[in-house]
């Protein structure tokens, strides 16, 4: 079954469009929190991984390894969280993060401006200018990590499968054409599309082990899977790291084979 992504503004609606969606379709409804708490699982704080989703390019700057430690695990956890289908994301990036399964519909939502400092002001108790200055700010911080995370532009249209305006749509018709377009032929599941799921999944998992376990805790590595095998691209601090990650990955369930022929630029 078909997986909704939205992405949105802050204070665009996208939290209520949501539960609309879930409450129609009958999917399971996943936002951030839900992400983060699954990530933690992996023992690191909650606070840190909600850091590594908030804090500015600039600052992870100085602890980049941690920034990809983080965003590791919560692409682990977030794969692992819709796997199986039947599920609708609200949250950082979902759009990016499960990029090559054509059974993710994924969309955007714009909101009018009025519409989101109305939202801002009734639960944040801001004024109109705070408010305004606050949804900036966040627009903009979320727009500089697209950009510093995968190289491209947050609001360009063709990261998407469908962009609603709520300028004259409500909620309830924007869910009711989102729910109808999930529907359609080209966002139903295929083993195509269920094989590339499983194998993003796998991937994910085997890179999240690695930056867990001490011995390659310090690695940052490509991991592909495909079909149960795993191929790993990366550089290593030295080369008895290179049977400490085959044993990493080799424990991982779901793995049937693990190619290390790809590791590039080995320290010796």
């Amino acid at each position: 079954m078909a997986v909704i992504t939205i992405s949105r503004g802050s204070f665009s609606g996208g939290k209520m469009l949501a539960e609309c969606l879930a409450d129609l379709l009958k999917f399971r409804c996943i936002d951030r929190d839900v992400i983060v708490e699954k990530a933690a699982a992996y023992g690191v704080s909650q606070d840190d991984l909600r850091d590594a989703l908030d804090k500015p390019p600039t600052f992870w700057d100085r602890f980049k390894h941690a920034k990809y430690v983080y965003l590791t695990l919560i692409q682990a956890a977030l794969t692992e969280e819709v796997c199986q289908g039947k599920a609708i994301y609200h949250g950082n990036a979902g759009h990016l993060l499960l990029r090559g399964v054509s059974h993710v519909l994924r969309t955007r939502i714009i909101a009018p401006m009025a519409f989101r400092l109305a939202m801002v002001q009734d639960r944040l108790k801001m004024s109109g200018d705070e408010a305004l200055a606050h949804i900036q700010k966040m627009d903009q911080d979320r727009r500089k990590w697209t950009q510093y995370l995968y190289g491209v532009d947050w609001g360009d249209p063709a990261l998407y499968d469908i962009v609603l305006n709520l300028e004259y749509l409500d909620i309830k018709e924007a869910c009711d054409i989102i729910a109808s377009t999930a529907g359609q032929d080209c966002f139903k599941e295929t083993p195509a599309s269920r094989a590339a799921m499983e194998d993003l999944t796998l991937a994910s998992r085997v890179r999240a082990n690695l930056v867990v376990t001490p011995a390659t805790a310090n690695l940052e590595v490509d991991v592909v899977a495909h079909n149960g095998g795993i191929s790993v691209r990366g550089k290593l601090s030295n080369r008895d790291q290179i049977k400490e990650v085959e044993s990493v990955v080799r424990k991982v369930p779901g793995v049937t084979g693990v190619d290390l022929d790809l590791f590039t630029d080995v320290s010796v």
